[in-house]
């Protein structure tokens, strides 16, 4: 009589058999009403500017109009950058208020420094930008130049993407725009030698100025 011994591998799949053929109740029956995330206490703007530092995003409140001008003059003066390119039709409008000098041209696009763009929303959850196609500022001037600023309101900060999403049906109804993405941080990568380096596919500094509207 040949004797077979029983391998570890053969009693594995064994017991997964017989676990397989016994029904079992649920032993999690709420999991899929549990909240994915815990909730959250601080306002909506401390849990957006926690979330954004915590993925190397700079954020800078500003408490008014004039006080995000003297703001975005500090900024560039910090990064002894000029060129700045702003091709939003509002953005452009609030900078020709303060005479604030910028670029609306799309020639000469490989000298740019800065792209100045606005955005859909502020997702606090997990701090990122809701931005669409449908920014003049197109899909370009968030990714190409090394250095991109946003210029958001705090009526645009919601708690989570399906937030934002609702947002933006409640601006475009049914006409949505053909591309929406999220930007969290500044571009990076850690595919070469498990390195964690900014700016390998967009820009390597990523600023927030958030202006207050809800007075």
């Amino acid at each position: 009589m040949n004797i077979r011994n029983t391998t570890a591998k053969e009693k594995m799949l064994k017991k997964i058999r017989q676990a397989l053929l016994q029904k079992r109740e649920n032993p999690n029956p709420a999991f899929e009403d549990s909240p994915l995330y815990k909730d959250e206490e601080d306002p909506l703007d401390v849990t957006f500017a926690r979330e954004f530092t915590n993925v190397a995003g700079q954020f800078v409140y500003c408490d008014g109009e004039i006080n995000l001008i003297e703001n975005l003059i500090i900024l560039l003066e910090k990064l002894k950058l000029t060129k700045l390119y702003v091709w939003d039709k509002n953005l452009q409008k609030f900078l020709d208020q303060y005479g604030f000098p910028y670029h609306k041209h799309r020639s000469d696009f490989d000298d740019i420094e800065v792209g100045v763009t606005a955005c859909e929303a502020l997702i606090a959850r997990n701090g990122s930008i809701l931005i669409s196609n449908a920014d003049a500022s197109g899909r370009r001037l968030s990714v190409y130049p090394p250095v991109h600023i946003v210029i958001a309101k705090t009526s645009q900060l919601v708690m989570d993407i399906k937030h934002g999403m609702a947002l933006m049906r409640e601006k475009y109804g049914n006409d949505l725009p053909s591309m929406i993405t999220t930007i969290t941080g500044p571009s990076r990568t850690a595919d070469i030698e498990k390195m964690l380096v900014l700016g390998a596919h967009g820009p390597k500094e990523l600023y927030l100025l958030l202006l207050e509207d809800r007075f």
